[in-house]
């Protein structure tokens, strides 16, 4: 089809006038893809609409969290039931607890748990506290992961292993980073290298379980015990950010789905049913060190607000009392994985399609992608081929060669169907 765009461009243009880069968030300025981002109005079920009135079926979801899909009914008269009783007291709600009732209840490793605006602040609280209970300060974080933008954690990788951080923004200190340590996801011999020279200063290790930040890289069957195990022997945290795979990749996350059990977990994205929300949580002798109980300051006025809360207590119960939900979700994704490895097969286009339940990341390359290095040799330039090529046929993709499709409960057999013509049709015209 052929897409209506003037308005986009438009709100683009104006945007640009008052908004850095035209957005509030950089990867929708859709810079990798080369053209003017779209504008959306509207989303219903797995549907989103733009400002031009063009149709597309969404695998975005706003990056992971619409598991149920867009303007999901019985979510919307939660958030309307409570946004009328008043949208934010900063004060203690009874919901409050109800929610973080059922995230100790869901998720195996958390006892207590706090609530937060974001996942960034619930990964900045997370690192804090476990500096504070091991008394250390070196954290090790794996390349490719993404943790949110607190400057400590906005580092990349030096020329080793072993090489201190460098900042990966302008702005962050030198000495902010200098206490971060980069690894190699999926490589435990770089950890267990830098846990020889630095185990009495590691405050914890911070790992995606699933990596969903530099595409879907799923950890290999040794890596996340191996992580496990080094923490125990150092007496070391581990963190596992769930901010994407918590409720995403099972009802428990990613910890219950590898039975490997966190230190720390954070969590976000879907706990709020699509409203702003993070949260973390572990053992209650870890957690109880969280001001007022402790000296571990964290604080937030929305933190906990009744709409969020509402939004996720229904989200969360929808997920909870429907058993097969994470077996549809699989079931959909992997006719979305075997669309694309047949088109691939078919048209010679050489792809690696990495996924684990409903998120899933298609890469134009022909080598395995285990880590961040093997996920940069993807081919950039086919990518934005076959997302502009996509989106002409009313599939919205991630505008990133390096971020998720995610599969939501709105998305039907017609959706499904209509996806898999288009990523033949897409395959077909980038090789023609």
């Amino acid at each position: 089809m052929k897409l209506q765009q003037g308005k986009s461009d438009y709100l683009f243009e104006r945007a640009k006038k008052v908004i850095p880069g035209g957005v509030n968030s950089p990867v929708r300025a859709f810079k990798s893809v080369g053209i003017a981002p779209k504008f959306i109005k509207q989303g219903y079920g797995c549907k989103i609409i733009d400002e031009d009135d063009n149709e597309y079926i969404d695998y975005v979801c706003s990056w992971g969290p619409l598991i149920l899909g867009h303007a999901n009914e019985e979510v919307l008269k939660e958030i309307l039931i409570a946004s009328m009783k008043g949208t934010s007291f900063g004060t203690p709600t009874e919901k409050e607890i109800k929610l973080a009732e059922i995230i100790c209840e869901a998720v195996p490793s958390v006892d207590m748990v706090r609530l937060t605006n974001s996942g960034t602040e619930a990964v900045m609280s997370a690192v804090r506290l476990a500096r504070a209970f091991t008394g250390r300060n070196k954290i090790i974080k794996f390349e490719g992961c993404y943790h949110g933008h607190s400057d400590g954690l906005l580092v990349k990788a030096g020329s080793g292993a072993m090489t201190t951080g460098v900042p990966d923004s302008a702005g962050v200190p030198q000495d902010y980073a200098a206490n971060t340590i980069t690894a190699s996801y999926n490589c435990t011999e770089q950890v267990e290298k830098i846990f020889k020279i630095h185990g009495d200063e590691i405050a914890a290790v911070i790992v995606e379980p699933v990596a969903g930040n530099m595409g879907v890289v799923v950890p290999g069957i040794d890596f996340l015990k191996y992580l496990r195990k080094a923490a125990d022997n150092y007496g070391s945290l581990l963190i596992f950010d769930e901010v994407i795979t918590g409720f995403r990749v099972a009802y428990g996350g990613a910890q219950s789905y590898f039975n490997i059990m966190p230190d720390i977990t954070v969590l976000g994205k879907i706990i709020g049913g699509g409203l702003p929300v993070g949260a973390f949580g572990g053992k209650k002798e870890i957690m109880r060190l969280v001001s007022p109980e402790g000296p571990v300051y964290q604080a937030g006025t929305l933190s906990g607000n009744p709409v969020a809360v509402a939004a996720g207590i229904k989200t969360l119960e929808i997920l909870r009392d429907n058993h097969d939900i994470y077996d549809i979700l699989d079931r959909k994704g992997a006719l979305i994985e075997e669309a694309f490895k047949s088109a691939s097969n078919e048209y010679q286009i050489p792809v690696k399609v990495n996924r684990i339940g409903s998120m899933l990341t298609v890469f134009f390359t022909d080598i395995d992608v285990v880590d961040y290095r093997t996920a940069m040799k993807s081919d950039r330039q086919a990518f934005s081929k076959y997302f502009c090529l996509m989106l002409e046929q009313g599939v919205y993709v991630a505008p990133s060669q390096y971020e998720a499709i995610f599969v939501s409960a709105a998305h039907g057999e017609e959706e499904i169907e209509k996806t898999t013509k288009a990523i033949n049709n897409t395959f077909r015209k980038m090789k023609g």
